[in-house]
């Protein structure tokens, strides 16, 4: 019986996909982007710069289902001593992988577009001497570290010419630990139409 129900699913989903994509024209988006996070933990806060990219599908013409991910990399920043004279320059090794998935709410499908969104996802926090190439394959395993569940709501801009455009988005990164902690997350980047 159980084999049954999951064959119905399977044909279910083959002839429901392609039903999907076909509400606009525009059936995938794609996107890398620059990825700005201020870390309001730290005292005083910290700012991390990182990479990312994402994919989203359509639903409905104003309706994208999407995912991203971003990995923001170690950074320098420079430590003054009690003693007021002495300073070091001292490598932050703490870094962050973000991933989310959930809807995007847009303003129609010509050139300019205005979009809200709402996705879960988590917040990967881990210290490591690793460089960038390994410190991102340890994180995405989330081997090390903290993986906190995390919410995501923001908006923003994307501007096409034809199927390449570039998108701007703002949004408070919101992770859980003891209590809601919330995050400024901005990202800039390319975005290209399927």
């Amino acid at each position: 019986m159980t084999k049954r129900y999951l064959g119905l699913g399977i044909i279910f989903l083959l002839f429901a996909g392609p039903a999907l994509l076909a509400q606009d024209s525009d059936h995938v988006e794609v996107g890398a982007f620059a990825d700005y996070y201020r870390f309001s933990d730290a005292s005083p806060a910290e700012n991390f710069l990182g990479l990312g990219g994402r994919a989203a599908f359509n639903v409905h013409r104003d309706v994208q289902i999407e995912a991203e991910m971003a990995y923001d990399f170690a950074r320098n920043y420079t430590q003054t001593y009690s003693n007021g004279v002495s300073t070091e320059a001292v490598t932050a090794h703490f870094r962050t992988l973000h991933g989310f998935f959930g809807p995007k709410f847009q303003t129609g499908s010509g050139p300019f577009r205005f979009f809200v969104t709402g996705k879960v996802g988590f917040d990967n926090f881990s210290v490591t001497n690793s460089g960038a190439t390994a410190g991102f394959v340890n994180s995405v395993g989330l081997t090390t570290g903290t993986t906190r569940f995390a919410v995501y709501p923001g908006g923003g801009v994307e501007a096409f010419a034809g199927p390449i455009g570039v998108r701007a988005e703002i949004g408070d990164d919101i992770f859980f630990l003891n209590g809601v902690h919330n995050n400024l997350r901005v990202s800039l980047g390319p975005q290209f139409r399927f």
